[in-house]
């Protein structure tokens, strides 16, 4: 993970536990979105919203590394870009607290520009590029990968 990455705190919810007391899996993928959503307006500038522009998710892989459990801090969602293509990029998540040295999960998801007026992929354009190399860094060590599956 790159040292200087973008990060969001996102709330974690009481809702968001399962009858074991930890965040549900699922709940995992919703505070991925949160900040996701934080981090695209961000990079791409405040004036326009590559989600409003057509933005489809292709891809996740998520690893669970550490029950996370409801304790009133904010779930810490680090994130970086890690790979560029001609219509989609993959982002890069570690999910932890601030004040932990613990990384409950490590993610990725891939998505894809869409135009959403002629109902198909995108090519990113060049300030797309440059704002995502802006927030570039290595894969996610996602264990599908050490198996070499992908």
């Amino acid at each position: 993970m790159p040292t200087d990455c973008y990060y969001v705190d996102v709330p974690v919810r009481w809702s968001d536990m399962d009858a074991y007391g930890h965040v549900n899996n699922v709940m995992f993928v919703r505070l991925l979105e949160d900040a996701r959503v934080y981090a695209l307006r961000d990079w791409f500038g405040h004036d326009r919203d590559l989600i409003d522009d057509g933005l489809l998710v292709a891809r996740q892989e998520i690893d669970y590394l550490a029950p996370m459990t409801f304790n009133y801090r904010p779930a810490r969602i680090t994130m970086w870009c890690s790979r560029v293509s001609g219509a989609s990029f993959d982002i890069a998540y570690a999910v932890g607290q601030a004040d932990s040295d613990v990384t409950y999960a490590l993610a990725e998801v891939t998505l894809v520009a869409y135009d959403l007026q002629a109902e198909q992929p995108r090519r990113l354009t060049g300030p797309e590029r440059s704002a995502l190399a802006a927030v570039a860094g290595e894969p996610a060590r996602l264990r599908s990968r050490s198996r070499g599956t992908r």
